[in-house]
């Protein structure tokens, strides 16, 4: 079975109540929740069940880190849901956090303040979001940010049930307002404690899973951004620099990375990007025009690769299905000048 249609299995199942044990077959998940229990062994526990605090106000002009002071100009409202990723689990300094980190550079693009509140909790799998959206809901959100899935590989959810729930609560937040971006399963396949062939073997469910989700985001009127390996590189590299002290959640460089991943995307929901109004995609940079279905297979194998709903001739429907763009943004913060202020920049986490 080719890429897309295996995503296709996944997503139609979703779509038609169904779960399925996974999209590899009975007998090798069998073989994968026998490996698992080794591997979870060598993973050790990181500093504390609680990430630090990081909800409020953020912006340059009120100071580096939330605060609680009102602004004269109307914040945007930004929420943050998902597991420990979205949450920050390891970090001690809540301006470390992937949520202060997007709100920071959200408000230095926008020049607006940003009022972040973050409802993710460690541990959560896709179907706890149904709770989460309750609780952002009541922040009445302009943007909200997810980032899903791992949970759902390690506790062996159906990928079919996993994405229907994703699904559910993206539509919830769209009915409500508010643009989503949706930072898809990363690659589990990279955590460093996980030998072969079980690495293989999450690798391949995980971006499966991923891809599913950003047809099961893009068709709600969300964006994806794909997490796959993007620490890959740097953990093989610097694994000490890149790991927390489990040695599977990520350090503050690892959370900064994903964190500036997003970020573009984000401000290119509000239109506040400098890219945003740019819709003629890159060849050269793997950017295109594709069905849905192709475009998350793709996505799904390149780190930081956004996918978004688009039309061709008016039409978000093609032969082979939704119309999707796929781009590669430049991550991280453009450099912003303020008025008073000499030119401010956020390297790129590239």
């Amino acid at each position: 079975m080719s890429r897309a249609g295996a995503i296709r299995r996944i997503v139609s199942a979703a779509a038609l109540g169904g779960g399925g044990i996974t999209a590899l077959g009975v007998a090798t998940y069998g073989f994968l929740l026998a490996e698992a229990v080794i591997a979870r062994k060598t993973v050790g526990r990181p500093h504390g069940d609680n990430a630090p605090e990081a909800d409020g106000l953020y912006g340059s002009a009120l100071g580096p880190g939330p605060v609680d002071a009102p602004d004269e100009v109307e914040p945007i409202r930004m929420v943050l849901l998902g597991d420990s990723t979205a949450a920050g689990l390891g970090l001690t300094d809540p301006r470390e956090t992937p949520g202060a980190l997007i709100a920071e550079g959200l408000a230095a693009v926008a020049e607006r303040p940003v009022r972040l509140t973050n409802v993710a909790r460690s541990g959560s799998v896709s179907a706890d979001l149904r709770w989460q959206v309750r609780r952002a809901l009541i922040a009445s959100p302009d943007i909200a940010v997810i980032f899903i899935g791992a949970n759902d590989v390690t506790t062996r959810v159906p990928p079919a049930r996993a994405v229907r729930d994703l699904r559910n609560a993206v539509r919830r937040l769209r009915e409500a307002g508010a643009e989503v971006v949706v930072g898809t399963c990363p690659d589990l396949g990279t955590v460093e404690p996980i030998a072969q062939p079980l690495r293989w073997l999450a690798r391949r469910w995980s971006r499966q899973l991923a891809a599913a989700q950003t047809v099961a985001v893009v068709e709600e009127g969300g964006r994806t951004v794909a997490f796959a390996d993007l620490l890959g590189p740097e953990f093989e590299s610097s694994p000490k620099e890149m790991f927390g002290p489990d040695r599977f959640h990520p350090s503050a460089q690892g959370y900064a990375q994903a964190a500036y991943a997003v970020l573009p995307s984000v401000g290119a929901a509000l239109g506040v990007w400098p890219e945003a109004g740019e819709h003629r995609p890159d060849p050269t940079r793997g950017e295109g025009v594709l069905p849905i279905y192709v475009a998350a297979a793709e996505a799904a194998e390149a780190p930081g690769t956004e996918v978004a709903a688009t039309r061709i001739a008016g039409r978000s429907l093609g032969p082979r299905g939704r119309w999707a763009m796929l781009l590669r943004r430049r991550r991280g913060v453009p450099a912003v000048e303020h008025e008073d202020d000499e030119p401010e920049t956020v390297p790129n986490a590239t």
